[in-house]
């Protein structure tokens, strides 16, 4: 079964080959790529053995964590076919019991299991250059590139098992979002740390950190520092390398027994948004939010001009001879306001699909919230990027739960008072076809919702604001009132404006057909 399962493994690859040219292509690249990133890796870990073991120590861990998380991320990203699927086998008569570990064996052999082979093999001669003995080197090594293959079968099967065989790109955009807000923010930090020759301070506890969690304990192991770290380092690291493979074995073993009740129903391809929201009022009006944002150009230009008003806010400052660690600030809170500001109208821009909401009797906290995915999906990754970049540019991270507070509370009060205010002062706005600039002239004043919305996230901000501002003179001074008061009172109007504004919807629901039919 073992020389069956190994054979068919080295079909499939082959096989993979095999078609069209742009997919062979496709495969040599990616190849290539790895064969570069590997010789590249090596040389990086050789280069180590120039370095102090603090320095490797940092390194390493680092490294190796983030190689466990990716191999186990990384197939449910991506979406990639299972060649080894365990259902595959099912047909040749497997054991349960005895499948698990001939698909272990058989994930050996693959081009990335391979190549972080040979990258743990200089991984552990570097390890064995520092005096660590090779028992331990090699265990170390050994634990890392089982626990990440495990890892990678894993993500696998819950891939398989959870996701959708076929990606869509708006599910294959969301994943990409949380990959930048998640990477981007890291680099920042990493980039911004005062080198000077050496592994700055900030990272040594990090990578004490991690080697003490399932990520980075085997790769610490040669660098314990006492006989109580190594034990610890040991158990934790055998134990993360037991529990992925028991939980291997168990999705093995329920993809074996257990047949999904799929639903006979017509496939629908091109539903995009529609299709992977839920079918409900909340998910409808969500997509159709979505599928608005992305493709109108009104929608477009509002989005664009965000962060052009942000950057445009730091010239005058700089002129009147304010300090760039102090302008440099402003941004990003300015994005925050006017991200929050931007679903103000947002029922005027509608024009006549309103319609669809009146006729299919939508209630007003589903149309509130649905309205509101839209500019989250836009603004969370956009400030999550700007705010570390912002205290890379002002070179003072202290400042972070301050400025998160404030972000969070600008942006959040916005869309309390935007739900309330679309529906209570909606004024004319372009068609839908029209130029974003051509503004209609308006039989009713919008000044209202303009300037309610604007100037009421303000206000409600300004606790979090007085908070955060003696942090800015004085670096020691606590910056955690800000962070909880900036968070509670977004959170708060948040809950309160969806909720006013849903009661108002269902009231006005007449007025607001008869204003977007006419406007």
């Amino acid at each position: 079964m073992v020389a069956h399962v190994l054979r068919l493994r080295v079909v499939l690859a082959l096989g993979a080959l095999r078609g069209d040219r742009s997919r062979v292509m496709r495969t040599a690249v990616a190849l290539a790529l790895t064969i570069a990133a590997t010789v590249v890796a090596v040389l990086a870990v050789r280069s180590l053995a120039h370095t102090s073991e603090a320095v490797a120590h940092v390194v390493l861990v680092l490294g190796s964590s983030a190689v466990v998380l990716g191999f186990f991320v990384a197939p449910i990203l991506s979406g990639t076919v299972d060649q080894l699927d365990p259902r595959r086998f099912v047909v040749f008569g497997a054991d349960a019991r005895t499948l698990p570990a001939i698909l272990t064996l058989a994930a050996f052999v693959s081009v990335p299991s391979l190549a972080l082979l040979v990258v743990e093999i200089a991984v552990v001669a570097l390890a064995i250059r520092f005096d660590t003995p090779w028992a331990l080197a090699v265990l170390s090594g050994l634990l890392v590139l089982v626990t990440a293959v495990l890892a990678a079968r894993a993500g696998m099967a819950l891939s398989a098992m959870l996701l959708p065989e076929r990606r869509s790109r708006e599910l294959t955009g969301l994943f990409a979002l949380a990959v930048i807000v998640v990477a981007v923010p890291v680099c920042v930090f990493v980039a911004s740390l005062g080198w000077g020759g050496a592994v700055p301070a900030p990272l040594h506890g990090i990578a004490g950190g991690l080697g003490f969690t399932p990520f980075g304990a085997a790769a610490a192991l040669p660098f314990a520092e006492t006989e109580g770290g190594l034990a610890g380092g040991i158990a934790i690291a055998v134990l993360t390398a037991a529990v992925v493979a028991a939980g291997w074995v168990a999705l093995v073993r329920r993809a074996l027994r257990t047949i999904d009740r799929r639903s006979a129903v017509r496939e629908r391809p091109g539903l995009g948004w529609f299709a992977l929201l839920p079918s409900t009022a909340f998910g409808a009006v969500a997509a159709r939010s979505l599928v608005y944002w992305l493709r109108d150009r009104r929608y477009v230009v509002n989005v664009v001009i965000v962060p052009i008003a942000g950057v445009l806010t730091v010239a005058p400052l700089l002129v009147a001879g304010v300090p760039l660690g102090l302008a440099a600030i402003l941004p990003v809170v300015v994005m925050a306001l006017f991200f929050g500001w931007l679903p103000h109208n947002d029922v005027a821009y509608d024009s006549t699909a309103f319609w669809i909401h009146v006729a299919s009797g939508v209630r007003g906290v589903p149309d509130r919230l649905g309205r509101l995915v839209p500019v989250a999906l836009i603004a969370l990754p956009t400030l999550a990027v700007a705010i570390p970049i912002t205290l890379a540019v002002v070179g003072r991270w202290s400042l972070l739960p301050a400025l998160v507070g404030v972000v969070a509370s600008l942006f959040l009060t916005g869309l309390g008072l935007a739900s309330i205010f679309s529906v209570l002062s909606p004024y004319a706005v372009s068609r839908p076809g029209d130029s974003p600039f051509q503004q209609p002239q308006r039989s009713r004043g919008g000044a209202l919702g303009q300037a309610g919305t604007l100037i009421g996230a303000v206000v409600l901000s300004a606790p979090a604001i007085l908070l955060a501002w003696p942090a800015l003179g004085t670096p020691g001074a606590s910056t955690a009132p800000a962070l909880w008061v900036g968070l509670v009172t977004g959170v708060v109007v948040l809950v309160g404006g969806v909720l006013i504004g849903g009661r108002s919807f269902e009231r006005r629901g007449a007025e607001l057909m008869e204003f977007v039919e006419t406007a």
